[in-house]
């Protein structure tokens, strides 16, 4: 184990704040010598079992969290000018039981709490689901900090010790930052030290890192602005640039705190209890309906063998073999459920006159064919099974089924209200900063105008599908744009900001056609929110670390 780990460490997925994706932060983390990293993004989860999945990919241990947001008062208050400012408060799962707390709280914060723009939990949820879970006080804006900022000693020291009481002795640690360019830090600083003192609540050194180098502040900052739609050139706004939030080394750190080694050593000694497993890639389905006393598997046999002579009356051999070979592959793997649950409501749309039809691979499949969730003819034209489901390969089954598109939302409502409110959801996808926006995007928060930037991102060809545009291959490939480049220093600022910011994801939406089905609520695989400015429930992972986390995506196409 190092002697330094950074807790506090935000990617891109702390949407147009971070700058960082999770997968460049983790390798540079190995590459810098950190044995441990921490994610701890703003009031979300979005980027956890990615995050998970890269640090086991590069041998580095994962430390899962996130920045939440505390209410002022409960979550469920929402008075403007006495609930619009929560107190920061960084959480860390000690173990996979503190995950699963975890991604309840975060998404009771986004569907109870969610208020001015931030999704607000409060200190009775902390009560309720603070076990196996490790809290730090947060950064300058954190309850404890404000208050030493405002002068309020003993009111700090009394919410310390109620955070201390919630989460449990060790389990609560008062958190050091060294940014004397922010206001009030360093003699917040003192004051939690010597709080420590009087009430015996350990302290520990955090960064709160936002981007990988120093020199990175000025992208960050670009980030910030697109973000608020601020221009960089505003006196009276956020500013923090003379901030160093980078992935610093421990060296660094440690020569910054030589006068509290015991909040160094204790980053170490967090990142020693903490050890998350997380099960990936185990398929959990639906909770489809059984006759009494039989299984999926047979339930599925006995269907596939009840209605195949409705569509091949004299049940030639070929047709029992086909079935036999589906389904002793289907079993294999565990995707009866599956299946019932597609047949189901494909049933419920042809009963209820809701035009639908499945494409793609799913029809080679006869057993899909005689349920009714296909309708071609596998035998007839040949069509081999192993292109919808190989049996020597790790994926699973996928049926795109298009359904009327003024009656899709009918279809959702249907598994909803058949499965449960709190087991079904959308998936989240997110934007990102693609080559062209990038441009437009940067220039803006610079305070070029919009047809210089307009005319500047027109020399950006557009990509093919699967293979998009960068800034930089533009500029190899585009004479004009690589003379501008070369002989306006605005256009070359321009771009170099923009390729700083390219590729960092922008914004949430929904996607297009997955709902992800759960035998338990979902929160026990994904964290949920609701769509950006809508009702629709999502995921807070993204359609391929969704299904890594268990839950198999279904197609309703529209």
């Amino acid at each position: 184990m190092s002697d330094f780990v950074h807790l506090h460490v935000h990617s891109d997925l702390s949407l147009l704040n971070g700058l960082t994706q999770i997968k460049t932060l983790v390798k540079t983390a190995k590459k810098r010598g950190f044995s441990a990293i921490s994610l701890t993004d703003y009031g979300s989860m979005y980027g956890a079992i990615k995050f998970y999945q890269s640090c086991l990919a590069e041998e580095i241990k994962p430390i899962i969290g996130f920045e939440a947001f505390v209410a002022p008062r409960t979550r469920h208050d929402k008075e403007s000018g006495k609930d619009d400012t929560p107190y920061n408060l960084i959480l860390l799962a000690e173990n996979y039981d503190g995950y699963r707390n975890l991604m309840k709280l975060t998404s009771i914060g986004h569907l109870e709490g969610f208020f001015n723009e931030k999704p607000r939990i409060d200190k009775d949820l902390l009560r309720e689901l603070g076990k196996n879970i490790i809290a730090l006080s947060g950064p300058i804006n954190g309850e404890i900090a404000t208050l030493l900022k405002q002068s309020k000693y003993e009111q700090a020291k009394k919410v310390a010790l109620e955070y201390n009481e919630i989460f449990g002795q060790d389990n609560f640690y008062l958190e050091l930052q060294d940014h004397p360019a922010i206001e009030g830090q360093m003699t917040v600083n003192t004051e939690l030290i010597k709080l420590s003192k009087d009430t015996g609540i350990p302290l520990v050194v955090t960064r709160d890192v936002h981007y990988l180098n120093t020199e990175d502040a000025e992208a960050q900052d670009i980030l910030l602005c697109i973000g608020k739609g601020w221009k960089v050139g505003y006196t009276n706004r956020e500013d923090y640039r003379q901030v160093d939030r980078s992935l610093c080394s421990e060296e660094d750190i440690i020569s910054r705190f030589r006068h509290v080694p015991d909040a160094i050593a204790n980053t170490v000694k967090i990142a020693d209890r903490i050890n998350i497993e997380i099960e990936l890639d185990n398929w959990h389905f639906a909770p489809v309906d059984l006759p009494p006393g039989k299984t999926a598997d047979e339930h599925l046999r006995d269907e596939a063998y009840r209605l195949a002579p409705k569509f091949y009356p004299d049940m030639q051999k070929e047709v029992g073999e086909r079935i036999e070979y589906e389904l002793g592959i289907i079993k294999t793997k565990g995707y009866s459920p599956y299946f019932i649950c597609v047949a189901d409501y494909v049933a419920y749309a042809k009963s209820h006159g809701i035009v639908e039809s499945t494409r793609g691979s799913a029809a080679g499949s006869l057993v899909s064919y005689v349920l009714g969730i296909t309708t071609v003819d596998p035998l007839r034209f040949k069509l081999p099974f192993e292109r919808f489901l190989n049996p020597f390969r790790p994926s699973p089954p996928d049926v795109d089924t298009d359904f009327a598109d003024d009656r899709r939302e009918e279809m959702i409502e249907y598994v909803t209200k058949k499965y449960g409110e709190d087991r079904v959801a959308q998936i989240v996808t997110f934007g990102t900063m693609a080559a062209r926006a990038s441009v437009r995007d940067t220039g803006r928060a610079l305070g070029l105008s919009y047809g210089f930037c307009d005319q500047v991102s027109k020399l950006i060809p557009p990509g093919a599908q699967g293979f998009p545009m960068t800034i930089a291959r533009a500029l190899e490939e585009e004479p004009d744009l690589k003379k501008l480049y070369q002989t306006n220093d605005d256009v070359k600022r321009l771009l170099d900001l923009a390729q700083r910011v390219e590729g960092c994801a922008r914004h949430t939406s929904v996607h297009a056609a997955g709902v992800v089905i759960s035998p338990t609520p979902l929160t026990d695989f994904t964290p949920v929110q609701r769509e950006t400015g809508g009702d629709k429930i999502v995921t807070q992972y993204e359609m391929k670390t969704v299904e890594a986390a268990g839950v198999l995506k279904n197609d309703f196409l529209g």
